[in-house]
């Protein structure tokens, strides 16, 4: 999918602060229309604090963010109605099966929405009747990136979301990110894998104490580091051990 030039975020001079700790320290980016964006960076670098005021979770100390053509101060129940955040599991009734929680959630948003079909885009539909808290690891990660889907956002906010994955359900979920951005959205991830990012993003942002220490494409990146002298201690084989675990085991969704 080509991706448009036209930024659909825009943060300039974004500054967060809690008392004496600055969390984001004039961090400013665009995100472009189309594209996967990775924000990446360890724990406590400020990128979560960032995207929660993108997303009109957590209100900013200074600074200008502008989403889809909206002011985060001006327009936040505006913005609101185009994007979709992943809940993490805590965000669920357990005891619900999948067609109710997504009833649940269409109520919400105000909206009309086929349980089946938002199940069988993720490979659940054989699952609507099952309750949420029987459901595994990657299942209820692709329920959570469902659920996002319900507004039919033009952004999507995905924190972590392969984190404790195995192999099939990771890639399971890369497939499905891959196609959430065929279809129109942008899409923005937080991932503390490094292949992941690699494969999935357009472009990345690296995050460090609150500042933004690189932004340019994956390869543009790794380019200006081996350009840079950089050498890998081991050679780099045209596959890895995952590939052999997937090439053994399979694909598929697992949906046991």
């Amino acid at each position: 999918m080509s991706i448009s030039k036209n930024a659909i975020i825009s943060v300039r001079n974004l500054v967060k602060q809690y008392d004496s700790l600055t969390a984001v320290k004039g961090v400013s980016f665009d995100v472009y229309e189309g594209e996967i964006f990775g924000l990446l960076g360890p724990n406590g670098a400020g990128k979560t604090t960032t995207l929660e005021i993108i997303e009109t979770l957590r209100q900013k100390t200074s600074g200008e963010i502008i989403v889809d053509g909206l002011d985060v101060d001006k327009s936040p129940n505006e913005i609101k109605k185009i994007i979709g955040v992943q809940l993490q599991a805590a965000g669920y009734y357990p005891l619900l099966n999948l067609n109710e929680l997504i009833k649940q959630f269409c109520g919400l948003y105000n909206t009309d929405a086929d349980p089946s079909a938002m199940l069988k885009l993720v490979g659940l539909e054989d699952k609507a009747k099952a309750q949420y808290k029987k459901l595994s690891g990657g299942q209820k990660q692709r329920f959570s990136i469902a659920t996002t889907l319900i507004n039919k956002p033009k952004i999507v906010f995905l924190d972590e979301p392969t984190t404790g994955l195995d192999p099939q359900a990771r890639r399971n979920l890369w497939d499905l990110i891959r196609e959430i951005r065929s279809k129109g959205a942008t899409v923005i991830i937080t991932t503390h894998y490094m292949d992941e990012a690699e494969q999935l993003c357009d472009r990345v942002a690296i995050v460090e104490q609150g500042e933004i220490m690189a932004l340019d494409s994956p390869d543009n990146l790794i380019d200006k580091l081996v350009s840079s002298g950089f050498e890998r201690k081991k050679e780099v084989k045209k596959a890895n051990l995952e590939d052999v675990f997937l090439n053994l085991t399979g694909h598929e969704y697992r949906n046991e």
